[in-house]
């Protein structure tokens, strides 16, 4: 029996988008494990805690069919989180040349650190290339509607956070 494939896709979600659901769905149809890194990354000031960007991304893969499929956070360095987990891929979405220029980077570091973990890249679907977790929050705190952005289940908690009705 051969060893199943795992991927990881790792991120900060805050908050997940459709954007990422997007990418996470296509994911689970690539290989047999897929495990969802929800980064602590204080450097970014999420608007979300850690247990809620969790909550959220399980919330929205518990519907999505083919892979396993395990949410888990971490605050070490990708490729040491990658290696505890098994992965063999680490799958990146694009949204952009800029997403790709800052991308490419952190590949060429990532394959010095462990040359056996490669990395994929998923173009976003071209209604979600614009999705942007940051222009999500400060759409929500402007109060207007990111329902096009973002699935019903974090539009509400977005209105929640922003105390929008």
């Amino acid at each position: 029996m051969s060893k199943p494939l795992v991927g990881l896709y790792p991120g900060t979600f805050d908050p997940v988008t459709n954007g990422h659901v997007d990418i996470i769905a296509r994911s689970a149809a690539l290989v047999d494990r897929l495990v969802i890194g929800v980064a602590v990354n204080q450097d970014k000031g999420p608007l979300f805690s850690l247990a809620e960007r969790v909550e959220m991304v399980k919330e929205q893969t518990a519907r999505i069919k083919g892979a396993e499929i395990i949410v888990q956070p971490f605050d070490t360095l990708l490729m040491k989180f990658a290696e505890s987990v098994g992965a063999q891929i680490i799958v990146r979405g694009l949204r952009a040349v800029a997403d790709f220029e800052y991308e490419f980077a952190m590949v060429g570091m990532n394959q010095k650190l462990n040359p056996a973990v490669e990395t994929i890249f998923l173009r976003a679907d071209p209604t979600h290339q614009a999705i942007a977790s940051r222009l999500v929050k400060e759409i929500a705190r402007l109060q207007g509607n990111v329902a096009h952005f973002v699935p019903k289940e974090v539009e509400g908690r977005l209105k929640a956070k922003f105390g929008v009705s």
